[in-house]
């Protein structure tokens, strides 16, 4: 008798640390919802989907602005809420003939997928390095957005073969 008492009991706790479990997801899925201007919930990666973003590139070529469209995911989000709080400016070198990188001095939330990138992917590398892509490369990577309008050609055109400056800013 005290042996299934014991598994009895065993049992129980099982269930309520399944309860208690079930009920911390659904309460942290819920903490991610917000509301639009009319009331509507959205989740927060949700609203990214029109957010935009400029880029003011200083290369051997010139000037340029670029713009770009946010990605859908948390990582892109705290990179917008960043620039949010003013403009982010990068130094970025060449690596690999394939990527203009360069340290954003801040660390942000991994999204990190196996993916292979195109030109025009702004990808977050280790959590604290913005890399602007102008070829193509496979790694897992998180992506913050993509650039607009630009070609290959184009982009490597504007891009340079030397040092850039970048600066980030919420497009208006």
């Amino acid at each position: 008798m005290t042996m299934n008492l014991f598994k009895n009991l065993h049992a129980m706790k099982k269930i309520s640390m399944l309860i208690m479990a079930s009920f911390l997801l659904v309460s942290t899925a819920c903490a991610y919802e917000s509301h639009d201007s009319k009331g509507a919930k959205s989740s927060a990666t949700g609203e990214l989907s029109n957010m935009k973003i400029s880029i003011q590139i200083t290369s051997e070529s010139g000037n340029h602005t670029l713009t770009a469209m946010i990605e859908n995911n948390y990582s892109a989000l705290a990179f917008y809420e960043l620039l949010k709080k003013g403009s982010v400016t990068i130094s970025m070198h060449d690596y690999g003939s394939f990527e203009k990188v360069g340290s954003l001095g801040k660390t942000l939330p991994r999204n990190d997928t196996q993916i292979t990138t195109s030109a025009g992917d702004i990808i977050l590398y280790q959590g604290n390095q913005i890399t602007i892509y102008y070829d193509t490369n496979s790694w897992n990577f998180t992506r913050l957005g993509k650039v607009d309008g630009v070609t290959q050609a184009e982009l490597k055109k504007i891009l340079g073969k030397g040092d850039v400056t970048a600066v980030f800013e919420i497009a208006e």
